[in-house]
């Protein structure tokens, strides 16, 4: 493990975060000692250039970390330095519990996901249900992407509240589709459109940030901006 100084947070190098795979590359932005949840973070499409040092998922992560809590990135299995291969996000949802196991662990406190793109969908379908996670947040939720549909029928058993933010012009997700995606999703749920914007966000992610801190700190009282 090796640690860094970022402004006047600590980012770790996480080295015993394991999924079936294998070793999956991780960094943790570390928060308060009182921070009431723990934070997971995924990145989008890794055969498109995904990582977890896409720029949505650390604006994403700054917007929660902004709160005090700790948050955990990762590589899905055959990027960057994590073991294994690319599966078509079924064992990329693997990956993602085992990030959870290994949040759980570490901190012994509610959780809360947040995840772009493909990692907004293989995340939902990991975390959707699972007790251990009190909050969703979804961004560029894709329906179409170099030839690979998104389905959603399974939010229909996602009961924990939700936050959707997605670009009015998103060349991956078309509003009808995904206001019909959404729909599924019983409540609490919120939808929110960033006008104009594209799938990643290009020019706008304060915005984004912005409504991430906004819908966290109405859904969870516990949580103080720092």
């Amino acid at each position: 493990m090796t640690t860094a100084h970022v402004g006047s947070a600590i980012l770790r190098t996480i080295d015993d975060l394991s999924g079936p795979s294998g070793r999956l590359e991780a960094l943790l932005n570390e928060g308060t000692p009182d921070a009431p949840f723990a934070v997971l973070a995924c990145h989008p499409h890794p055969l498109g250039g995904g990582t977890l040092h896409n720029k949505v998922v650390f604006h994403a992560m700054k917007a929660l970390q902004s709160f005090g809590l700790p948050v955990l990135r990762f590589n899905f299995r055959g990027t960057g330095l994590s073991a294994g291969s690319h599966d078509g996000g079924r064992g990329e949802q693997d990956d993602v519990r085992a990030a959870l196991d290994w949040l759980d662990r570490e901190y012994r406190r509610p959780l809360l996901f947040t995840g772009f793109s493909f990692g907004a969908n293989v995340g939902l379908q990991a975390c959707c249900g699972d007790p251990r996670v009190s909050g969703l947040a979804a961004l560029g939720l894709p329906i179409r992407a170099e030839g690979r549909d998104y389905h959603y029928e399974f939010l229909a058993n996602c009961p924990q509240p939700k936050l959707f933010v997605n670009g009015t012009l998103d060349q991956f997700g078309p509003v009808p589709s995904v206001e019909k995606a959404v729909g599924y999703a019983p409540p609490p749920s919120k939808l929110v459109w960033i006008d104009g914007a594209d799938h990643f966000f290009a020019g706008r992610l304060d915005e984004v940030r912005s409504v991430i801190r906004d819908w966290a700190a109405s859904q969870f009282p516990a949580l103080k901006a720092k």
